[in-house]
């Protein structure tokens, strides 16, 4: 063998060696690479504090019967819900509420359904209104109602604005107004869940 074929045969050794090199270097820089876009990227714990810190400012959801002697068939729901950009305006509040007062289950009564209009939440007691816009009696349609839930997480408790008598179809009935939540969910009949408004308290400068 010449002694220029050995240098043609070290010299392409040499170039496949330096070319595995510049392979290696690429494959580490793309790896780092990779991990710097990684690293930009929002994990999924980032996600979901971020979502968590996005709450709704308040809520009060959930559906159940209320407790009675009688046959009374007394039913409460509510989907009322506080955006977190108007947690400083409970006025501002979505969402529904509907109630129903039956003589028996499936007898004769009434219920009237509407939307809500503000609602402010304290720990686990929260307080709501709405409008009727929807009943069997009509002089209260229209009117505005409010209601109280205390979310124990055992036996509930509801209170409504017309607890010394019944609903009248008022428009004159201040948001967020309500009663003391004197009545007790029936037990298994539902659950009612409360979400705390954090209180925008004002701050000096």
């Amino acid at each position: 063998m010449s002694r220029t074929t050995t240098d043609r045969i070290l010299d392409r050794r040499r170039a496949l060696a330096v070319g595995a090199a510049l392979l290696v270097t690429a494959g580490a820089a793309g790896v780092a690479v990779a991990s710097g876009d990684e690293a930009s990227r929002p994990t999924a714990a980032s996600r979901t504090s971020d979502k968590a810190a996005q709450r709704e400012a308040a809520a009060l959801t959930g559906t159940a019967k209320m407790y009675r002697k009688t046959t009374e068939d007394v039913t409460f729901t509510f989907d009322a819900h506080l955006a977190a950009q108007h947690n400083g305006d409970p006025s501002k509040a979505t969402g529904t509420f509907r109630f129903v007062h039956l003589d028996k289950p499936g007898g004769k009564g009434g219920w009237a359904k509407g939307r809500i209009d503000c609602l402010m939440t304290g720990g686990k007691v929260a307080t709501a209104t709405g409008i009727i816009t929807g009943t069997n009696m009509k002089d209260i349609k229209g009117g505005r109602v409010g209601f109280t839930v205390h979310d124990t997480g055992g036996t509930d408790r509801v209170g409504y604005s017309w607890a010394a008598g019944g609903p009248d179809g008022t428009k004159n009935l201040p948001k967020c107004t309500s009663s003391a939540p004197h009545e007790k969910v029936r037990k298994g009949t539902g659950d009612f869940h409360v979400t705390p408004w954090k209180v925008p308290y004002p701050t000096t400068n």
